[in-house]
C-alpha cells in the first residue's frame, strides 16, 4: 500500500495560477488543481491551502492607480477570498468537504479564522481554505502560508510554480539558468532567490518547515512530493533534514 510521506501540508497557489488570457478565473485551471488534490487526499493526507489574489487585485500596484497601500492590501485580501470560495466550490462539487476561514471576518461568506478550528478540520479529513492573507496590510499572501503553516503545524509548505523549482535566474528568459535540487533557507536569502519573501522565509526557517517549490503544470507532480519523490526544489535546514 502507497503511503504518503506527509501528513499535514500547505499548499500554496499564486492567484495568476487560477486565471488565463481571458478570465481571471479558469474553470479548466480550477478543474486541474482539484484533480491533482485529489490524489494526494486519497492518500489520507491533511490539506491547508493558501491561493493568491494577483489575478483579480494586487495591492502594490494599487499605488499606481492612487490607492493608497493600505486600502490596497485590503481589496486584495477580498481577491484571496474569491478565489477561495471558487476552489471551495469546485472541490465540494466533487463530493469533498472543503472550508474557507478568512482572516478578515464575513461571516455571511466565510468561517472566521481560527487555529483550533482549523485544526479540528484538518483532523476531519476537510480540506482547509485559508483566505485573505493574515488580515493584516503589508504582508504577502508568501507570509501568510508559512504563518499558516506555522500555526496548523504543517509538515511541509508546497509552493506551486509554472518552472520546476528555484534557479539563480528566470529560466524562461535564460536558458543557461542554474537549477537547484536543493538549498537551505540561509543561502536563499543570501543569494536573494526569488521563492519567497524574507518574513514567509523567516517563518519557515524559524519554525522548522521545510519548503517545496515545484511546477504544478506537471501532472502527477503534487503526488510525487507528498510521496517523498525529489520533485522541485527542497529548501530546509543546513543540512537538509
Amino acid at each position: 500500500m502507497i503511503s504518503a510521506h506527509y501528513q499535514r501540508v500547505l499548499l500554496k497557489f499564486s492567484g495568476e495560477a487560477l486565471s488565463n488570457a481571458e478570465a481571471p478565473l479558469d474553470p479548466a485551471v480550477l478543474t486541474y488543481l482539484v484533480d491533482e488534490i485529489t490524489t494526494i487526499q486519497t492518500l489520507g493526507v491533511q490539506i491547508g491551502i493558501v491561493l493568491g489574489g494577483g489575478n483579480i487585485f494586487r495591492g502594490l500596484s494599487g499605488s499606481n492607480q492612487g490607492i493608497s497601500r493600505v486600502r490596497g492590501d485590503h481589496m486584495g485580501m477580498l481577491a484571496t477570498v474569491i478565489n477561495a470560495l471558487a476552489l471551495q466550490e469546485v472541490l465540494e462539487s466533487r463530493g469533498m468537504k472543503a472550508r474557507t476561514l478568512s482572516a478578515i471576518r464575513m461571516i455571511e461568506v466565510a468561517e472566521p479564522m481560527l487555529v483550533r478550528r482549523a485544526n479540528q478540520y484538518l483532523a476531519n479529513g476537510e480540506i482547509v481554505l485559508f483566505a485573505a492573507g493574515t488580515g493584516n496590510p503589508f504582508f504577502s499572501t508568501d507570509s501568510g502560508a508559512a504563518l499558516r503553516a506555522s500555526e496548523i503545524g504543517a509538515q511541509l509548505l508546497i509552493k506551486a510554480t509554472k518552472v520546476d523549482g528555484v534557479y539563480d535566474k528566470d529560466p524562461v528568459r535564460y536558458p543557461d539558468a542554474i537549477f537547484y535540487a536543493r538549498l537551505d533557507y540561509q543561502t536563499v536569502i543570501e543569494k536573494r532567490l526569488k521563492v519567497m519573501d524574507l518574513t514567509a522565509l523567516t517563518i519557515c526557517q524559524d519554525n522548522h518547515i521545510p519548503i517545496v517549490v515545484y511546477n504544478m503544470k506537471q501532472p502527477g507532480n503534487l503526488r510525487r512530493v507528498i510521496l517523498g519523490e525529489p520533485v522541485g526544489t527542497m529548501i530546509s535546514g543546513g543540512n537538509h533534514d
